[in-house]
């Protein structure tokens, strides 16, 4: 058994009293709808980067990272692999993505190509994607809480959730990008002595070498070549199709802040997941039996002194509250753009955008909870890389086709590639969870309906004028 020291206490006291700092002054620069959704487009790449990098470095990263890694080794690196190879691709899309100034939203996008019906569709296939990323996050936080406090699950969630909200209630865009920096800079430090501590105690690679057999455990594809394939592949369709992400590159003064912001995504997150890899397997090494969610604040707790411990949990706290602050802020974004304005109150004034916007977030954040209980074996990267796909499955062709291939589709084709894609994924991991991979059969069905779509019903060619 592991316990908390005072010493650890005052430590995670101060941590998150010098973030929470960090989240009062991004609530004071948010005085409008627009500060909230996309910073009023004045971010610069280090903002970028801290909602970028403080986003998708998060639970699985860490805890869901060790937690794989002390089941089967390297294999667990593909979710920072895949996350750094979709950053990189983010810098070079961007410069083709049109910067309207009144564009909020990815399905705001698409519905420039493929008419009104785009942005609703997907807007909720988007985020429901999105939402099982959160549950993941809630997962990661249970498990956290659970090793810190011994609390009990119900407990830990709500404590979550209530955290979850704070975190970006007041702030938005800026609160995420702001203590998302700060974070950020705290991790690595983390990760840094945490990964380099297991390391040597484990005997460095020697060490390793000796204690594990070659497979799975310094394999890539220790799951096998078609599941870790599919895995860091839906990684990078996910990303890249994920509001969140687009947000922040929508909240750059430029496209060059916006492709500086996210190249410097990229080289941070890659590295990161090797961290957690190593203490995952010195965890699995010195204790077996250890329940694999709790390998790495377990690890915190035992080897690391108390003050620095206290800094690494309230920095992992940290680090899951604040991926599921910004994916659940995605989520608000699309929703209040998306529908309210549309559909409900076409004339919302900027002060009732702003209020519904922050309504939204708590009602998303608090639905997870019933999720997190009642799935609280499952693996937290499991759920990350389901949600990944489907994300990539509603947006990624479809995304694609408007950015190269503006004048080859049809909004009919679009259309059927945003309900095929998401539902096929569904449908095959429903009847299928044993088969391949659902993302793949999402983005066949996307592809498939894009293609026919747009040849069945053309798009309109503009009439030539009469000489």
């Amino acid at each position: 058994m592991y316990t908390l020291t005072g010493t650890h206490l005052i430590s995670i006291v101060i941590t998150l009293s010098v973030v929470s700092l960090a989240g009062v002054y991004a609530g004071r620069q948010v005085r409008k709808a627009s500060d909230f959704s996309v910073g009023g487009r004045n971010a610069g790449p280090i903002l970028i980067t801290g909602t970028i990098a403080g986003t998708l470095v998060g639970g699985a990263t860490t805890i869901g990272t060790a937690e794989l890694a002390f089941k089967f080794g390297l294999s667990a690196w593909w979710f920072t692999l895949g996350a750094g190879l979709a950053c990189l691709m983010l810098s070079l899309l961007i410069g083709r993505l049109h910067r309207d100034p009144d564009l909020a939203t990815v399905p705001q996008f698409l519905v420039k190509t493929y008419g009104p019906i785009a942005g609703p569709v997907a807007s909720v296939f988007s985020s429901a994607g999105i939402f099982i990323n959160i549950v993941a996050q809630v997962l990661s936080a249970i498990a956290l809480l659970g090793a810190m406090f011994h609390l009990n699950s119900l407990y830990a969630a709500l404590i979550a959730v209530i955290l979850v909200v704070c975190y970006v209630i007041f702030g938005g865009v800026m609160g995420t990008g702001i203590v998302g920096s700060v974070k950020v800079v705290l991790l690595y430090v983390s990760l840094l002595v945490t990964g380099g501590l297991a390391y040597s105690k484990a005997g460095g690679l020697s060490g390793l070498v000796q204690s594990f057999p070659p497979f799975p455990w310094f394999s890539l594809f220790g799951r096998g070549l078609t599941v870790d394939l599919a895995a860091g592949f839906s990684v990078i369709v996910g990303v890249l199709s994920t509001q969140t992400y687009w947000q922040a590159m929508f909240s750059g003064k430029d496209v060059l802040a916006a492709q500086r912001g996210a190249l410097l995504s990229a080289v941070l997150i890659m590295p990161c997941g090797l961290a957690g890899i190593a203490v995952g397997m010195y965890m699995k090494l010195a204790f077996p039996d250890l329940p694999a969610a709790e390998a790495l604040p377990a690890f915190v707790i035992k080897f690391l002194p108390p003050w620095f411990g206290g800094l690494v949990l309230a920095v992992l706290l940290v680090a899951v509250i604040g991926t599921a602050a910004g994916l659940a802020l995605g989520i608000s974004t699309m929703l209040t753009w998306d529908f309210y304005k549309k559909f409900i109150d076409i004339h919302a004034d900027d002060y009732r955008i702003l209020v519904v916007s922050r309504i939204i977030l708590v009602a998303v954040i608090g639905a997870t909870i019933i999720f997190a209980i009642g799935n609280l074996k499952t693996m937290i990267l499991e759920w990350s890389f389901l949600s990944m796909g489907l994300r990539g499955a509603t947006i990624f062709l479809p995304l694609l086709g408007a950015i190269f291939f503006r004048k080859y589709v049809s909004p009919a084709g679009g259309a059927l590639a945003l309900v095929a894609g998401p539902v096929a994924d569904l449908a095959w991991k429903l009847f299928f969870p044993n088969g391949m991979d659902p993302l793949y059969a999402g983005l066949l069905a996307s592809f498939l309906a894009l293609v026919l779509g747009s040849l069945v019903f053309r798009p309109p060619r503009p009439e030539q004028p009469v000489p």
